[in-house]
């Protein structure tokens, strides 16, 4: 089971990259049961919304990722993000086949 986060490029990436590989994903590398993380640097879209980033967390199952997911670590992790990119992102979940 993975979550998908996709990220509206942001006005100043700068900014954004700083705040978000500097303290956003040290946050999120805490969450129990999280055992990978791969982010994308997404260049252009060929159709519909122009997306920066893509981060993709797995966990084991739907168990660990609900259990990831309501732990006080992913709650820290999503005060931080909203603190610099409140309305600038999706976040979808779902399974590889």
């Amino acid at each position: 089971m993975k979550l998908v986060a996709l990220y509206n490029r942001p006005a100043d990436p700068e900014a954004f990259d700083k705040a978000y590989f500097g303290e956003h994903i040290p946050l999120v590398e805490k969450v129990p049961g999280l055992l990978e993380t791969k982010i994308t640097r997404l260049r252009a879209s060929m159709r519909g919304q122009d997306y920066y980033l893509m981060a993709e967390l797995y966990f084991e199952d739907e168990a660990a990722f609900k259990a990831g997911m309501n732990s006080p670590e992913m709650a820290a992790a999503g005060e931080n993000l909203d603190s610099f990119a409140r309305g600038e992102y999706t976040l979808m979940f779902g399974v590889e086949e």
